[in-house]
């Protein structure tokens, strides 16, 4: 994000010193707090207090952007539209406990470790989205290989359950395809010599457009199938996800541009697997579209790691190609 909030303001800046007028008002809005759930007061906070400032006929974000083989090869760019909600919940379970030298076979531990290995064997339902039937068909045809036909096939036909079996066998393929839940915190018992009365573990999910905070936990609960293992909501509770429309006035202008800075490089729609703030901006009417230029490698250059990076010729070619597009966009009807 750094990478692309020196863009943003020095798009702006070089709009300035140029004398550009554009046809339409650009606004720029650098927020913080993503990562903390509303710890500051971010897009959250302007969208629901001060949303004036920011309404707009679109707004443009993180969330696109391309993919190269890892050897400097670009394969392919993306355009974001639309992405999952991101939701945490509580898994616990409790115990009268005791001394450990008389053990008993409903410790707490055991039974989260039981309720943990059902979440992990938990599929949710496939589901295709407009943006995602378009995703599996553009990046099949550009992969040109065995997933690339399994992933044309279904997005030529969704109930194709050997089609579905074959892309879901491919991690990123699988988070498109449905809501998925991962354990990600654990916390359990109080001493090395007692029986655990309390066990804890924080369960991630990432949920697919259309469906709600309530269904999944529903969904895990069942799964689980445990009256002992209690699960609850994690506050905040995540606006639900809007996708924006797979508007022309969007794709085409990115396509152009596409081929002009990566000639014969697909621009393919695709959801977001993770979550950013555009769902506060959705919430209030205003689609949000995750813009191609950078690139990343397989690895996603480490992001959320200690060694997250970017490419110096990421970051040059991605300031010039988002300048350009920030000015189509500008100067359409």
């Amino acid at each position: 994000m750094k990478g692309m909030d020196a863009i943003w303001v020095d798009a702006l800046m070089r709009f300035k010193q140029s004398a550009y007028r554009p046809k339409r008002s650009i606004k720029l809005a650098l927020t913080c707090g993503e990562e903390t759930a509303g710890a500051f007061d971010g897009a959250q906070w302007l969208a629901q207090k001060r949303p004036e400032l920011i309404a707009a006929e679109f707004a443009l974000n993180e969330g696109g952007g391309g993919l190269t083989d890892g050897h400097g090869k670009l394969l392919e760019q993306t355009l974001q539209v639309g992405e999952k909600a991101a939701q945490d919940y509580r898994v616990e379970t409790f115990n009268d406990g005791g001394h450990s030298s008389i053990p008993i076979r409903d410790n707490a531990i055991y039974e989260l470790a039981d309720a943990l290995a059902k979440v992990r064997d938990h599929e949710f339902p496939a589901r295709l989205s407009p943006t995602t039937r378009a995703y599996f068909a553009k990046a099949g045809a550009a992969r040109g290989d065995e997933l690339g036909r399994a992933m044309m096939a279904l997005a030529k036909n969704p109930d194709d359950a050997a089609a579905q079996a074959a892309v879901s066998k491919d991690r990123i393929n699988n988070s498109l395809l449905r809501t998925t839940c991962v354990a990600t915190l654990l916390e359990g018992g109080h001493a090395e010599n007692a029986l655990p009365q309390h066990a804890v573990a924080n369960v991630n999910c990432r949920i697919l457009p259309g469906e709600t905070v309530e269904g999944t936990r529903a969904a895990l609960e069942a799964a689980i199938g445990d009256p002992h293992a209690k699960v609850t909501v994690v506050a905040p509770v995540s606006p639900l996800a809007t996708p924006p429309p797979l508007d022309s006035r969007i794709v085409l202008p990115a396509e152009k541009l596409v081929a002009k800075y990566f000639p014969g490089v697909p621009l393919i729609p695709t959801i977001s697997t993770g979550a950013s703030d555009g769902i506060y901006l959705e919430a209030i009417g205003i689609p949000v579209y995750g813009v191609p230029g950078e690139w990343h490698d397989p690895d996603y250059n480490g992001a959320h790691g200690l060694n997250e990076r970017i490419s110096v010729r990421s970051l040059f070619v991605g300031r010039d190609f988002l300048t350009d597009l920030v000015k189509a966009y500008a100067e359409s009807d």
